[in-house]
């Protein structure tokens, strides 16, 4: 199996079905406009073993020109559309790559490789030309990644992987269904975006709505018009999403009702209230198209408050937890159990986990193994005889707990855990979600910093231009309050800047903690 061939065999099973539903387009004209592409990229000379990159926001050209490269037999080299020039030109000749498909806005003068307009219409497919033969261990697919953290390394991901993920998708089956409309505005490069708009969309027969841009308005208004039945998001937009439907129904006088009905929803319902729940709901429905089934969350943890929320209009709000490395979605909720805090689920068909090194308090280090896990970073011995041992499972770097009933719960990442000098161990994630509710914190990021000599629990928070610092610092004491006194945040400062993001929203720690040292962030309380 490899990619082509689960396009082609999606595509027999479900040829009406729409695939990119803005454009009408089914899968059984998917696969021509995809021959039409690999006719042109031969021509072009890209041929099986090439490394071709991929720069491009959510356009058709994107899976278009990507399946025709994995026609011919190619990798591609997924690339960040915010990144400058000169990291594209050191991640071509880390991976040698010699041509870049782009849009014309990135295209740059180089000697590295070759640009290829991606946008450039095709001819006719040449009969001649047939898929190339794949193996299922060649690569599908590089992609550089840091996480939020650490140097970037080069994750190659074989047609096994892939192909591997889509089929684990499976455990999805009971609110994904063939036909189904999935809201595509999560970046393609990214692997979140990748695994639900590349690989669920296939394995389940079911249609993409790309969005190139993050557009309030624009995504609004795509919602009215095609009702998707799937959406995915980030943690961060789904809150946003929440609180933006919170303050328009306070602006009618309307909250205390829907709020009462939300919370008290399935009493109402039992006895005899169900039309009024329904009513309630009905209006906040209709902001996501009124056909909304399945919320995906991943690239972070979602607040319990706001999962909370949409399974309160009714909606099945599922938690992914994943990697580069791991093709994405290793482990899903599973949404009939409880799960706070920041729970994702066990590992998906075909993979398994190991929690290891263990606290008191259950937390260890979480270790994963199975179909979806790469086999180590490109040409880089010396990292991957740390992060995979004897028995090929990959430390995943992450700290993890496991309750009763087989749900994993996040607790952050091993390398921004806070090791106080009394030995005690403090979990950024769990403050950083505790001080994001303060009102007039737009983010926060806490991390481990030292100040005369000892080490501390530090916090750089982006506010409001409103915010006062001691505004803040009452806040911020308020809140220490409801953690063990270990935890607090003490030592902190204040910017009305935004704080560093990676594409997925989550904040650069490492750059946020070098701002501080280099007296970017004067407003401090130490």
């Amino acid at each position: 199996m490899n990619m082509y061939k689960l396009l082609e065999q999606t595509a027999a099973k479900y040829p009406d079905n729409l695939y990119l539903v803005r454009e009408n387009v089914t899968y059984k004209d998917f696969v021509e406009l995809v021959k039409a592409r690999a006719a042109s990229l031969d021509k072009a000379g890209v041929k099986k073993g090439d490394i071709v990159g991929i720069l491009s926001h959510n356009i058709p050209e994107f899976p278009t020109t990507m399946f025709a490269l994995w026609y011919l037999g190619a990798t591609v080299l997924l690339l960040d559309t915010n990144l400058t020039p000169f990291e594209y030109d050191n991640m071509a000749e880390i991976t040698n790559c010699k041509m870049v498909c782009a849009e014309k806005s990135f295209v740059y003068k180089t000697d590295k490789f070759k640009f290829y307009d991606i946008t450039k219409k095709d001819g006719k497919a040449n009969p001649e030309l047939k898929p190339a033969a794949i193996e299922t261990l060649d690569v599908a697919t590089m992609s550089f990644t840091s996480g939020s953290t650490g140097v970037p390394k080069v994750v190659p991901l074989t047609h096994f992987n892939l192909t591997e993920c889509a089929s684990s998708l499976e455990d999805m089956a009971a609110w994904f269904k063939p036909g189904d409309y999935l809201y595509g505005f999560l970046p393609m490069y990214h692997v979140f975006g990748f695994a639900v708009e590349v690989l669920a969309t296939l394995h389940f027969g079911a249609g993409v709505i790309l969005q190139p841009t993050v557009n309030p308005k624009e995504i609004m208004a795509d919602f009215k018009k095609f009702r998707p039945q799937v959406i995915p998001a980030v943690p961060r937009l789904w809150e946003v999403f929440r609180n933006k439907i919170i303050d328009n129904v306070k602006a009618q006088k309307k909250w205390w009702l829907v709020s009462f009905v939300l919370k008290y929803g399935k009493t109402l319902e039992k006895i005899g209230l169900g039309a009024l729940v329904r009513k309630v709901q009905k209006p906040i429905l209709d902001v996501f198209g009124g056909r909304a089934r399945l919320l995906v969350a991943g690239g972070a943890a979602t607040k319990p408050e706001v999962e909370t929320f949409y399974e309160r209009l009714g909606l099945t709000f599922i938690q992914g937890y994943g990697l580069t490395e791991t093709v994405g979605p290793i482990c899903i909720s599973k949404p009939t159990k409880k799960r706070f805090p920041f729970a994702f689920g066990g590992p998906t068909s075909n993979n398994e986990c190991e929690i290891r090194d263990k606290n008191e308090e259950g937390v260890g280090v979480l270790w994963l193994r199975g179909h979806q896990v790469f086999g180590g970073y490109l040409n880089n011995p010396g990292v991957n005889a740390e992060v995979f041992d004897e028995r090929g499972f990959f430390n995943t770097g992450d700290m993890v707990s496991m309750d009763k009933n087989g749900e994993l719960h996040f607790a952050g990442r091993k390398k921004q855990v806070i090791v106080l000098d009394s030995g005690k161990n403090v979990y950024p994630d769990e403050l950083e979600g505790m001080f994001i509710t303060i009102p007039g914190v737009k983010n926060v990021a806490v991390f481990e910093h030292t100040v005369k000599g000892k080490t501390v629990t530090y916090g750089v928070f982006s506010v409001e231009p409103t915010m006062t610092m001691e505004k803040l610092s009452a806040a911020v004491a308020a809140a220490n309050k409801k953690v063990a006194s270990y935890k607090w945040v003490t030592h902190f400062a204040m910017t009305t800047e935004d704080l560093p993001l990676t594409s997925t929203q989550k904040v650069k720690h490492h750059v946020v903690r070098q701002n501080l040292i280099d007296g970017k962030y004067p407003d401090r309380h130490e």
